[in-house]
């Protein structure tokens, strides 16, 4: 099997920070931040949208006549180039406010590669860092996407990694998916579905609240999946909460967003009285305002649709860097008592991620245990 290959920027494998100082320790969504990944938009691929697993992950609400106009390959040089300059504003945001700020290693995802079961013309990115690691406490869980183009993906953090485990952290991968044909399923309406034969999730169907982890089940994230994450925590005093029925798609954090104990974030388009998770019942509910349409147009399908907009970083339970265009969700979470640092991913509806999906917490400050449902 053909991998992609790792080219070490720097002594600490690409990695923009001083010496890892100790184990990861991250347990919520929203206490002070201390280290982070933030990704790269380097050599960012579309992969070929003609294996399932692609038209599953990206092109979900397409059918097979409108994904027949969809083409991979390269992004535009320019939506690249604009994009690392968002991230390096991002970065020295955050360094500025005292975050240790680590980048992944080069990838070159351009390489084809293969399994005994299927082929993949190319990887995808590593502009997206939160999709495929989930950090619960002092342990790096590697999850198993059903994405075969990302396959190798964390092949740009494993440096950190490295570090990371010889500090003290816990570092654990779900069983490697087979991705056979066989786990993709084409429901009645013709349209792509996953399966349950393996067990197959991305990070970013996790919130976590100390003691409870919020799990969407959908496109990205199966009932196996969270079997096998619960088979991992449960013992370890871990509630693991399946969300079902609220979104189909991918990710759940542009659909719900924990803002700090007490205070969540919705989204009205899905969330509704009757299925909002029933531990988050006693929370204040901040439903997001309508969402501007902002962004460039570089690609006839973005990877994300405009709800994107609440797809926020918190850097502290009253402080949240959040989309500039969004203004209407600003003033609420300024009426909340929450300070906001605007930024801008000018690209980030078209390469599928928000200030979330391009960070990856490592440490923050709530210590692992805490129970914020006593």
């Amino acid at each position: 099997m053909t991998t992609t290959t790792v080219q070490p920027v720097g002594a600490d494998y690409g990695t923009d920070a001083p010496a890892v100082g100790g184990p990861v320790s991250s347990a919520d969504e929203f206490s002070t931040l201390r280290e982070v990944v933030v990704g790269r938009a380097s050599g960012a691929r579309i992969p070929n949208p003609q294996d399932i697993s692609t038209w599953l992950a990206l092109y979900s609400h397409l059918d097979s006549k409108q994904l027949a106009g969809i083409e991979g390959g390269e992004l535009p040089a320019y939506v690249l180039e604009e994009t690392e300059e968002d991230l390096e504003v991002l970065v020295e945001s955050l360094r500025g406010l005292g975050v240790v700020v680590h980048r992944p290693a080069d990838v070159d995802h351009a390489r084809p590669f293969s399994t005994p079961h299927w082929e993949s013309t190319s990887g995808m990115y590593s502009y997206c860092p939160r999709d495929l690691t989930l950090i619960v406490g002092d342990t790096i869980i590697e999850t198993p996407s059903s994405v075969r183009a990302r396959y190798h993906e964390l092949d740009g953090l494993r440096g950190l990694f490295h570090r990371y485990l010889r500090a003290g952290s816990r570092w654990v991968s779900a069983p490697k998916p087979q991705l056979r044909d066989e786990l993709y399923e084409i429901g009645a309406d013709k349209l792509p579905a996953l399966g349950e034969l393996e067990p197959a999730f991305e990070a970013a169907n996790v919130l976590r609240c100390g003691l409870d982890l919020f799990y969407q089940v959908s496109s990205s994230g199966n009932e196996f999946g969270r079997i096998w994450l619960e088979s991992l925590l449960a013992p370890r005093g871990y509630r693991v909460h399946p969300v079902r029925d609220v979104y189909p798609f991918t990710h759940l954090d542009s659909t719900i967003s924990l803002i700090r104990p007490g205070l969540v974030l919705l989204n009205p388009e899905r969330v509704t009285e009757d299925n909002i998770p029933d531990a988050l019942r006693r929370w204040d509910r901040l439903w997001c305002p309508p969402m501007r349409q902002v962004g460039s147009h570089a690609t006839a399908q973005p990877l994300s649709s405009p709800w994107l907009g609440m797809n926020l970083l918190m850097v502290a339970p009253d402080l949240a860097i959040v989309d500039a265009a969004q203004h209407e969700l600003i003033a609420a979470l300024e009426r909340h008592g929450v300070g906001v640092l605007p930024h801008t991913l000018r690209h980030g509806q078209v390469l599928g991620g928000g200030f979330h999906c391009v960070t990856l917490d490592t440490v923050r400050d709530a210590p692992a245990g805490i129970d914020y449902f006593a």
